[in-house]
């Protein structure tokens, strides 16, 4: 069963490849639904894998399939390989269970799309391309999947490249991301030249043979590849992009922020924990940073009006509190919020674009409004993913962000009171989401008007792809004209299906983390690869409870505030200031910092060192050239007897020269 491996990247390969060369002839909708079953053969095929290495004891559950043999350059042998254990399974099998049902969703959402057969060219490649950075056995070929993601995020950021915002916005993530890939790649450096080897484990993995490091050394790799996780998992500083993500399309944004790319970071830290763990130093950078992003993104993301921006900044917020678990050494809490987080943010993902569609691309919050009346479905299902992130028990969300927690409070109380508050936050921010966009009045009027009895006014906000003519607003009654009023509309079923689904694995998805009986304990799954880190050895069970109800008390504050406060109405100037609404200004102090210097000396290289030092030098050496063969030329007469006088005076100088050397005038 373990033999299988292999398929789980192919399958979503081999989708790339066959729409890629024959989309456009499949169209739409068949170009979706093929891959959708590509990325959903991948799923079963790592449950199979899955199954397979849950018959193995948990000593044995670590096994290698390689590929072929790819650099065998002197002492560099690197492999094609694959490394099958329970952290790369446990990201196998979210990565594509989530990717399938995002892959379905998008066949009705972007029904209609000229380039629909191009748009899911794109998602087959970058789940092909995660699938091999989280199961690649070595640092080189987890790069090659840490690309692929990358150049398919700038592909799919920018997918309506027509609109100038999308196509910046996808530059931009991809200058980010290799800003911080300079740090993995100086650390695959380190790494060698200190061990030889690029594999993660085995007889000569370099994770097995720690001593090859010094302190100085563990700590230079664990802060160089977080450099890298951080422009990845969109850390402090160098989280802009992601927000400025949401001009792709909403699947594009689920599948970025829920089940693949920004995960990666996370996983990467998690993969070299044995380093990490023998650095104080990097653990306390790690987790400070952590924090500090998670806080700085909720206050961002309380103020926003965008749908899809609040929800973007949600994610900067909930990385943040993975790695405050990655910097306490609570991998295994950091990896149950990652699958926690994938449930409800891929939710809230799609039940935003649920929202989008039915109000016929409107993004704007304050243009939304009781929407619960007309989108049950919807309304329904975020709920859930509301709850769930905000931390209400019994949801998946109190679980994970509260392991993460209590771990901060034993290692790092100051970052733990910091992370109280993010949490407040989040329940806050979220609640003032559902409440403008589920609770109020109907705000949307302005955004479907009717037009002569005929149509709706399509909003610029998110006019990327070509409504479906077959969307149309729902007929209400009544209007005064005798026209019918469109409404919002709830999504056609094969978007619902897949919120239905997520929202019962974000409402049941705490249970992994409950030890239901000594031999069926979900979360232990993870134990050969971290040892149990669920929770700090020196929590109590009392302390654990009184820690909870204080998440528990946070979190409701958070809610009823958020819920009193924009229920009722949709303005509050004075809890929307400037400063956050514009991102801390980070965008304004990075091209003030980096951006303006960098086009300083962009343009002094191009003035002096390009045209005045290197041009000059260039035409200064022609100018000799030409001027020396205009002196050389004018010894080139065409007189025979001025050449054979040149030759007699050449040959007496060369004689005397040569009676000088020998001597002949001593």
């Amino acid at each position: 069963m373990l033999h299988v491996a292999y398929l789980m990247p192919l399958l979503p390969l081999a989708g790339f490849v066959v729409l890629a060369l024959a989309g456009r002839r499949l169209g739409d909708p068949w170009a979706g639904w093929l891959g959708t079953a590509t990325v959903g053969g991948s799923f079963v095929v790592a449950c199979i894998t899955f199954v397979g290495l849950l018959q193995r004891t948990g000593s044995h559950r670590e096994v290698t399939q390689i590929l072929f043999t790819w650099i065998p350059v002197g002492p560099l042998h690197v492999d094609a390989a694959l490394l099958v254990d329970p952290l790369s399974m446990t990201m196998a099998l979210f990565v594509t269970g989530i990717s399938a049902l995002i892959h379905l969703y998008s066949i009705g959402y972007m029904k209609g799309d000229e380039d629909f057969p191009k748009f899911f060219v794109y998602l087959n490649l970058f789940v092909a391309s995660m699938l091999l950075l989280v199961l690649g056995n070595n640092l080189l070929f987890t790069f090659v999947g840490w690309e692929g993601v990358g150049v398919c995020s700038y592909w799919l950021i920018s997918f309506w490249f027509g609109r100038e915002s999308a196509a910046s916005a996808g530059k931009k993530a991809f200058i980010y991301n290799r800003v911080a890939d300079v740090g993995f790649l100086i650390a695959m450096f380190l790494v060698f030249s200190k061990t030889g080897t690029l594999n993660y484990v085995g007889p000569h993995g370099f994770l097995t043979h720690l001593a090859a490091f010094s302190p100085a050394d563990r700590t230079a790799v664990a802060l160089l590849l977080f450099v890298a996780a951080a422009g990845k998992s969109a850390q402090l500083p160098l989280f802009p992009w992601l927000a400025d993500a949401m001009e792709g399309p909403t699947p594009v944004s689920a599948l970025i922020h829920a089940a693949t790319m920004v995960t990666a970071g996370v996983y990467l830290m998690c993969r070299i924990s044995p380093i990490l763990s023998l650095s104080h130093p990097a653990q306390l950078v790690v987790a400070s940073v952590g924090v500090a992003t998670a806080f700085i993104a909720a206050t961002i993301g309380a103020v926003q009006n965008d749908i899809k921006k609040v929800l973007a900044y949600s994610t900067v917020s909930q990385l943040g509190y993975m790695f405050l678990a990655v910097g306490t050494g609570a991998y295994e809490a950091a990896i149950f919020l990652m699958l926690a987080h994938a449930f409800f943010k891929a939710l809230l993902f799609l039940g935003a674009g649920s929202v989008i569609h039915g109000l016929h691309d409107e993004q704007d919050l304050k243009k939304m409004g009781n929407l619960r009346r007309y989108m049950k479905v919807t309304t329904f299902t975020f709920a859930v993913a509301w709850l769930a992130i905000s931390g209400i028990p019994p949801l998946s969300g109190f679980w994970a962000k509260g392991a993460i927690l209590d771990n901060a409070f034993v290692r790092f109380p100051a970052l733990w009171a910091i992370g109280l508050v993010t949490a407040a936050l989040t329940a806050y921010y979220l609640t003032r989401l559902v409440a403008l966009a589920f609770f109020g009045q109907d705000r949307w009027q302005q955004v479907l008007q009717p037009s002569g009895g005929r149509g709706h006014q399509v909003s610029a906000v998110d006019p990327g792809h070509s409504p479906d003519p077959t969307h149309g607003a729902d007929i209400g009654h009544g209007t005064a004209g005798g026209h019918h009023a469109p409404r919002p509309h709830e999504s056609p079923w094969i978007m619902t299906l897949p919120l239905i689904v997520l929202a019962v694995l974000a409402f049941f998805g705490g249970a992994l983390s409950l030890p239901w009986h000594p031999s069926f304990d979900p979360l232990a799954w993870l134990d050969p690869v971290f040892g149990r880190t669920l929770y700090h050895p020196h929590l109590t069970s009392s302390t654990q409870w009184a820690l909870g109800i204080t998440d528990t008390v946070v979190a409701l504050i958070g809610l009823g505030v958020a819920f009193r406060l924009w229920s009722r109405r949709p303005e509050h100037p004075g809890l929307e200031p400037t400063v956050l609404r514009k991102g801390w200004y980070l965008d304004d102090i990075t091209d003030r910092l980096i951006g303006r210097p960098g086009q300083l000396l962009a343009r002094f290289s191009a003035d002096t060192v390009d045209r005045t030092i290197i041009d000059g030098a260039v035409i200064a050496v022609a100018r000799l050239t030409r001027g020396s063969g205009a002196l050389l030329r004018r010894l080139q007469t065409g007189y025979v007897r001025q050449y054979a006088l040149s030759i007699a005076v050449g040959t007496v100088a060369l004689l005397i020269y040569m009676a000088v050397r020998a001597g002949v005038f001593h």
